[in-house]
C-alpha cells in the first residue's frame, strides 16, 4: 500500500532521513523501530505531509504521489495519531473529531449528526467513547481512542500511530491491541512507531528497523526475536535485563505520613504513608490516574498537600517550594516532560540550567550569568547522557522525545541529589537509552542516594525497585517484594481484586 524510495530529509546541517526505503503491505500491521533520533517519526511525517522530502519518491497504492501537506494525505486516506495528542481539552469528543471536517454549513453545524456518526463508529470498533464527553474528563487511554476516531472519521484506510502505547497502562495496551486487530480485520493498514520490542512481536506482521536516519533492515515478525531486533536497532548487543546487586539501605531520607492531596477532579491522595531510605529504590506501581501524579508533585513542591507530613532527613518539608526542596538536595524528573520538564522553545543550554540558573557557577555574585559555565554544564550533560543531536543551540522542541528525556535526566543527575523523585523515566525512550537510564538509576542508588520511582511499566518498576508499593484510588494498598511477586499478584492489587 505504501512504498518509500530513497527518501532524504535534512533540517539545516542535521540529516534526519538519509536514503530511507521501505514497503508496507496492504491489510497488515507494520512496526517501525529504532533509537531516538533514528528518523522514524520524520519519515512518517513526510508520508502525512507534515514535512516535504528533499529527494526520493513516495508510492501509494502502487502510484507515485506528491503529498504537500496533511490535507493531501487525508484525501488519500492517510491518518496519523501523534505521540503527543492534538486535542482541545475544553471541547467535547465530537467537537474535537469534526474540527476541520465539519458537517453542515458554517452557520449551522450539524453536531447531532456528528454525534450519531461518531457513536456508530465507536460502536463498530467497541471503543466505548461518548461523543458528548469533555476531553479533559477522559483518561489518557480514552483520549488515545478519540485520536483514532478522529482519523477514522476522515475515512482513513492507512493509519500511522506514533508511540501509541507510551502513555497507556498494561491493561489499556491489551485493549488497544484488540482494537488494532479489529481494525486490521476490517481491512485497515496500520504503521506503528514504537520502542517496545515485546509489543512489536505481539502485534505486528513486519518490522522495519532504522538507525542514524537510514533503514537497516526489514523482517517478518515471525522470523525474528527481541535480541536480534535490539542488535539491529543499536548496532551492538543490548542488555535486556536490569543487572544490580542487593540494596544496602541505610538511614531514612524521606518519610511520608498520612498525606492527603486534592487534584483537579477531587481527592487524589488519601492517607498515604511510606519511607524511602538511602541506598534503595522504592517503586510505586499502579494504573495511571490513581494519584501517582498528585503524590509526586506534592513531594516535589509543585502542589500543596491538604494534610499530612513530609520529612526529609528528619526535617519538616511539607509546605516548602520546589526551589527550597532543590536547595536541600531533592531532584525531580517529571512524568510530563513538556509541561513540567522543559521550555520547548528555549535551547538546550537554557534548559540545562533550569533550577540552578540563579546560583554559582552559572550566576556570579554580581548577578551576571557566566556563558562559559553554562557551556561547560550543557556540554557535560550532552556528552554524559548521549543527547542527540549534540548541538547546545538547538531548541528543546527539535529533539526527539527520548533525547528530551535524556536532557532532563542529565540536568537532574548533575545536581548529585540526596533524593531523586522520578516518574516514568523511560516513557518514549529507545531500548539503548532505557538500558543507559536504568544503569544510571542503579548507580545513584549504589552511591547511597534515595530514589522514589513511579512507572506505569510493570517490568521496569519490578526490575528496578528494591521495595514495591501498589497504589489504587489514591491509597497504598500493599507492599511487595519485587523479586518474589508475580505480575498477576501486582495486577490484582492494582485493580482492586
Amino acid at each position: 500500500m505504501l512504498e518509500l524510495r530513497n527518501i532524504k530529509k535534512a533540517f539545516g546541517d542535521c540529516v534526519a532521513n538519509e536514503d530511507v526505503s521501505l514497503k508496507v503491505e496492504k491489510g497488515t500491521i507494520h512496526a517501525i523501530v529504532g533509537e531516538n533520533g533514528a528518523g522514524k517519526s520524520t519519515a512518517m511525517k513526510i508520508v502525512y505531509g507534515f514535512f516535504n522530502p528533499d529527494s526520493g519518491e513516495i508510492l501509494f497504492n502502487g502510484k507515485p504521489v506528491t503529498i504537500r501537506n496533511p490535507h493531501d494525505a487525508i484525501a488519500l486516506g492517510i491518518g496519523m495519531v501523534h505521540q503527543h495528542f492534538m486535542l482541545v481539552d475544553t471541547m467535547t469528543v465530537a467537537e474535537n473529531i469534526i474540527l476541520g471536517a465539519e458537517t453542515g454549513s458554517a452557520a449551522n453545524l450539524d453536531i447531532e449528526k456528528a454525534n450519531a456518526d461518531i457513536k456508530k463508529l465507536s460502536g463498530d470498533l467497541r471503543l466505548n467513547i461518548d461523543p458528548r464527553a469533555i476531553i479533559e474528563n477522559l483518561s489518557v487511554g480514552q483520549q488515545q481512542r478519540v485520536e483514532l476516531l478522529k482519523a477514522l472519521y476522515r475515512n482513513a484506510d492507512f493509519l500511522i500511530l506514533d508511540e501509541p502505547t507510551a502513555v497507556l497502562s498494561p491493561q489499556e495496551v491489551e485493549e488497544f491491541f484488540a482494537i488494532l486487530r479489529r481494525m486490521k480485520a476490517q481491512g485497515k493498514t496500520i504503521v506503528i512507531i514504537t520502542h517496545k520490542l515485546e509489543e512489536v512481536l505481539a502485534i505486528s506482521d513486519e518490522v522495519t528497523v532504522m538507525r542514524d536516519g537510514r533503514t537497516v533492515g526489514q523482517v517478518k515478525t515471525s522470523e525474528t526475536n527481541t535480541q536480534e531486533l535490539a542488535r539491529l536497532i543499536v548496532g551492538r548487543d543490548v542488555l535486556l535485563r536490569v543487572e544490580k546487586t542487593d540494596a544496602q539501605p541505610a538511614a531514612t531520607v524521606l518519610e511520608v505520613r498520612n498525606l492527603r492531596v486534592t487534584g483537579r477532579h477531587g481527592l487524589a491522595v488519601e492517607d498515604v504513608s511510606f519511607t524511602v531510605r538511602a541506598g534503595e529504590i522504592v517503586g510505586i506501581a499502579g494504573i495511571e490516574g490513581n494519584g501517582q501524579t498528585e503524590l509526586i508533585e506534592a513531594l516535589a513542591g509543585l502542589c500543596r498537600p491538604d494534610a499530612g507530613r513530609v520529612e526529609f532527613e528528619g526535617k519538616d518539608i511539607t509546605y516548602l517550594s520546589a526551589r527550597e526542596l532543590k536547595e536541600l538536595g531533592i531532584a525531580h524528573i517529571p512524568e510530563d516532560r513538556h509541561r513540567r520538564g522543559l521550555l520547548l522553545n528555549s535551547d538546550l543550554s537554557e534548559n540545562s540550567i533550569l533550577g540552578v540558573h540563579y546560583r554559582a557557577p552559572v550566576t556570579a555574585a554580581a548577578g551576571v550569568m557566566s556563558t562559559s559555565a553554562i557551556e561547560k554544564r550543557v556540554e557535560e550533560i550532552i556528552e554524559r547522557f548521549d543527547v542527540r543531536p549534540a548541538n547546545p543551540d538547538l531548541a528543546a522542541k527539535s529533539l526527539s522525545g527520548g533525547n528530551q528525556q535524556k536532557l532532563i535526566i542529565g540536568r537532574e543527575f548533575e545536581l548529585d541529589p540526596k533524593l531523586l523523585l522520578v516518574s516514568q523515566p523511560t516513557r518514549g525512550v529507545d531500548i539503548g537509552a532505557i538500558e543507559f537510564i536504568h544503569r544510571k538509576l542503579i548507580e545513584l542508588r549504589d552511591k547511597g542516594r534515595a530514589v522514589l520511582l513511579i512507572s506505569a511499566e510493570l517490568e521496569e518498576v519490578t526490575a528496578l525497585a528494591d521495595r514495591l508499593l501498589v497504589i489504587r484510588e489514591g491509597k497504598i494498598v500493599g507492599e511487595l517484594d519485587p523479586k518474589t511477586s508475580s505480575f498477576e499478584e501486582i495486577g490484582i492489587l492494582m485493580t482492586g481484586g
